[in-house]
């Protein structure tokens, strides 16, 4: 989604330019307010099932009965199936991506890790997949193209073709959105990987173990924390996936 607003250029003129729309999406759970996300509006239900499993609320989409959305007032009124459990401690924003301060790194991976188990004998995917991803993601990113703004995540299976794709001002919220569609949709997210447009933090690769997702690539660098919690989460890490290059982190990949 984009919006026109006035821009003077450099030489003094006035024009009409395209930037992406950015609102808050208040996220309420059986009555109890969870969190308030600043996203770019649209797949808000999608953003809402991927936000409450990546973050360990939720340990499956099977515990939402439904979901309400008011987008007028920006809210997401999320209505639990009766037999869910969940933690109301974990319902204040106190989540995991908010302690990756790098002093207590080592703190947060053990408390994820705790929650979401390591990948055990994780899918590995063949080289030639990764390297035609980066060209396939940059083709659909639609509203970047008009704005430059939206950072882009996506999902592709072991040939290479690209599943789902969603933008968003948030990378965060681009990956829980993917993450909230495939989840909706059946996709067997364990025999995908996950390529994002910009780098990859810690706080992406919790959200893709926690979405069981075996790969993570970007087009850009990796954090020093996210390639730690790679090594101990089992996923495979990939970064600067500029064909013909890129560079392994964490993992492996077939060479055939």
């Amino acid at each position: 989604m984009d919006r026109l607003v006035p821009a003077r250029a450099a030489d003094g003129s006035l024009k009409d330019e395209r930037v992406a729309v950015e609102e808050p999406l208040q996220i309420t759970l059986d009555g109890c307010p969870v969190a308030v996300v600043m996203r770019t509006p649209g797949h808000d239900d999608d953003l809402v099932r991927g936000f409450l499993v990546t973050e360990g609320i939720l340990k499956s989409t099977a515990a939402i009965r439904r979901i309400d959305l008011d987008s007028k007032d920006n809210h997401a009124l999320v209505f639990l199936a009766d037999d869910a459990e969940f933690d109301p401690a974990r319902l204040q924003r106190n989540l995991y991506s908010a302690s990756s301060c790098g002093i207590c790194g080592k703190a947060s991976i053990d408390a994820i890790l705790a929650g979401f188990a390591p990948l055990e004998n994780a899918r590995r995917f063949p080289a030639a997949a990764l390297l035609g991803a980066p060209e396939r993601l940059r083709a659909a990113q639609e509203t970047f193209d008009t704005t430059g703004g939206l950072h882009a995540a996506a999902l592709f299976d072991a040939d290479g073709e690209m599943l789902a794709l969603r933008e968003d001002v948030g990378r965060h919220n681009a990956v829980d959105k993917l993450v909230g569609h495939a989840l909706a949709t059946g996709f067997a997210v364990e025999d995908t990987f996950l390529l994002v447009s910009g780098r990859v933090s810690f706080e992406i690769m919790q959200k893709a173990l926690g979405a069981r997702i075996p790969l993570v690539a970007a087009i850009s660098a990796p954090s020093s924390l996210a390639v730690e919690f790679a090594v101990r989460s089992g996923q495979t890490l990939v970064g600067f996936l500029r064909p013909p290059r890129f560079n392994l982190y964490a993992g492996g990949l077939d060479r055939c």
